[in-house]
């Protein structure tokens, strides 16, 4: 799967903590929410509505919609457009994408 080459935690480099569901994960500064899933060994962002097929990230630039996650309680959120903060809440986003009134 995806590794980095040095994690971020073993360089002098500044690190950015959020948590994923239950998961504390370690990001750099810049990356995206998607790109720190997947360094981390996380691939499943969010389940299909039909079927609850797992999906990961794909396109990597905001085209495909796979990497749909609730960010700090904002529900259709793609990962692969929003940078990792400290402090930040990512959750799976299972099923069909809820409206929000």
């Amino acid at each position: 799967m995806f590794k980095r080459l040095s994690p971020p935690e073993a360089t002098n480099e500044a690190v950015v903590t959020f948590r994923f569901d239950e998961q504390t994960v370690t990001a750099r500064p810049g990356d995206t929410v998607a790109a720190a899933l997947l360094a981390s060994g996380i691939s499943i962002c969010r389940t299909t509505p039909v079927s609850n097929t797992p999906r990961a990230p794909y396109c990597m630039m905001g085209v495909c919609f796979e990497c749909l996650v609730d960010i700090d309680g904002n529900p259709n959120v793609q990962a692969c457009q929003v940078e990792v903060s400290d402090g930040m809440h990512v959750h799976i986003q299972p099923g069909a994408r809820r409206l929000i009134s």
